[in-house]
């Protein structure tokens, strides 16, 4: 059996869309579904079910992939080996939040560029979550960090850590708030202080509201601005409240430029996941990236 073929079968069964595994192959999509349909002919039995969006696999294309997935990826990963010994870097794709990539991910990883002729190139952008996901699916990143868990077979994800969230603002509005903080189980009285926030649907916000006090927030947002770091900023020169991971704002509470205005018995938190294409832990800087980054978790928690 031709190894191209399963390797497309294998692409395509991850994908759940012919057009999607052409694009990750470098195929065109007409290609990809004539090697598919080679490989019917060849087995005397269909492997997927054509729908409106994309393919279901048939119970033998489950049974296949579950064969020869494994082989391929031990295939791929002895070629990226032999590659490894050639003198170029490879270069590392990189995308997720620009607040916990910067400075999270990437004082870790750059630990690894340039080692003795052992690292990679690192290339990184921002985005949210679904821009991040899609590209990886794209085959325009080879890892992302993301705050929510991809569905599918092409892509899989490792919990990293998790967050706490912290509801802060500048000192000066706990003194209009009136003496000492409110209990765990009660909503303090915070509709006159302004919103901090990234996105005028008020995530972190709506999010916290949701799960501490089982309400929704009744200010709207003052401040828009689409950066945690940017965020705190504006909190601390008391432009308002904001909701904020407590790793970006551990040091200025130590410092007192922002108080936390709650302290809830249990804080919410939000995980992140180490996000890549199935398969592709088969290539050595990608494996030893996620895993540098999965060790490195173990300090942020």
């Amino acid at each position: 059996m031709d190894l191209a073929l399963l390797r497309t079968f294998v692409t395509v069964h991850r994908a759940g869309s012919f057009t999607r595994a052409a694009a990750l192959l470098g195929l065109s999509q007409p290609a990809v579904t004539s090697q598919i349909r080679t490989l019917e002919r060849q087995l005397g039995r269909p492997l997927f079910l054509r729908q409106a969006r994309g393919v279901t696999p048939t119970t033998i294309g489950d049974e296949l992939a579950h064969k020869a997935a494994p082989h391929l990826d031990a295939l791929a990963e002895i070629a990226q080996s032999g590659l490894d010994d050639d003198s170029s870097l490879r270069t590392l794709h990189l995308a997720g939040p620009p607040e916990f990539t910067a400075e999270r991910a990437l004082p870790a990883l750059t630990e690894l560029t340039g080692q003795d002729g052992q690292g990679f190139a690192l290339r990184v952008s921002f985005g949210n979550a679904e821009e991040t996901l899609e590209g990886l699916a794209a085959g325009h990143h080879d890892l992302v960090i993301s705050t929510a868990r991809p569905r599918g077979a092409l892509l899989s994800a490792t919990p990293l850590c998790d967050e706490e969230h912290v509801l802060v603002a500048a000192p000066r509005w706990t003194k209009q708030n009136g003496p000492g903080k409110p209990r765990s189980d009660e909503a303090p009285a915070l509709e006159h202080i302004p919103v901090i926030e990234v996105h005028e649907s008020l995530p972190l916000v709506s999010r916290y509201w949701a799960s501490v006090f089982d309400s929704r927030p009744a200010a709207p947002g003052t401040v828009i601005v689409p950066d945690l770091r940017a965020v705190l900023a504006c909190a601390i020169v008391g432009a308002g409240l904001a909701v904020l991971p407590r790793y970006l704002c551990a040091a200025a509470l130590e410092r007192g430029d922002v108080v936390a205005l709650h302290e809830p018995a249990v804080p919410p938190l939000r995980t992140y996941f180490l996000v890549v294409r199935t398969g592709t832990l088969a290539m050595p800087h990608i494996a030893r990236a996620h895993e540098w980054l999965r060790r490195a978790a173990a300090d942020w928690c």
